[in-house]
């Protein structure tokens, strides 16, 4: 063999030894990340994000539909723009959502967003303190069915803002900050918790 072909020879293997190199890192990295971003049937999600997650509708007008897909009926529709709603399984371009009602519906992808907001489904105020504590003073207070824009949680408290207000409230307060899925993925679409 000559010396311009041993040296063809070794460039062409060297290139698949990288390559095979930069698979093996890719290929290592992608089954480290995706691990325990799973459907509840324990399929990989779509996405590679988690299921449940939290998202938020961007529109005030949303269709709720049966299925994933535009040939499902419609339920209803959504009519409050930056509603929180969980996740709780997916495909490509559908989300199944649990809403504050408990109820499941199909969204399409396009109609969310990963901006996330809480929700006070009770039929109290809520106090928005000035610190992470029950003792720090009220700023304000988060009037029933309203929604304000959730920054961070930590230790049981949430950080929101509402235009230049910002505070904290207590996690357990609001709807849109859980860990747990409130609905169950495998329940059809429709009203009602069960």
């Amino acid at each position: 063999m000559s010396s311009k072909a041993a040296a063809i020879f070794q460039s062409f293997w060297r290139r698949i030894v990288v390559a095979a190199a930069v698979i093996a890192l890719f290929g290592g990295l992608g089954v480290v990340t995706s691990a325990g971003q799973a459907m509840p049937d324990g399929r990989p999600t779509p996405t590679g994000l988690d299921v449940p997650r939290w998202i938020s509708l961007k529109s005030s007008h949303v269709r709720a539909r049966q299925g994933p897909g535009l040939d499902y009926p419609i339920m209803w529709e959504y009519r409050a723009a930056g509603l929180p709603v969980q996740v709780i399984a997916e495909t490509a371009e559908w989300r199944k959502i649990c809403d504050p009602d408990g109820a499941v519906a199909w969204i399409h992808r396009t109609v969310s967003s990963g901006r996330r907001s809480v929700f006070n489904t009770t039929d109290q105020e809520v106090p928005i303190r000035s610190g992470r504590s029950d003792t720090a003073s009220v700023r304000a207070r988060l009037s029933p069915r309203a929604l304000v824009s959730l920054d961070e949680c930590e230790d049981g408290w949430c950080r929101v803002r509402a235009r230049r207000l910002e505070g904290w409230v207590a996690q357990r307060s609001v709807f849109g900050t859980q860990e747990r899925a409130l609905c169950n993925a495998n329940r059809p679409a429709g009203t009602g918790r069960s």
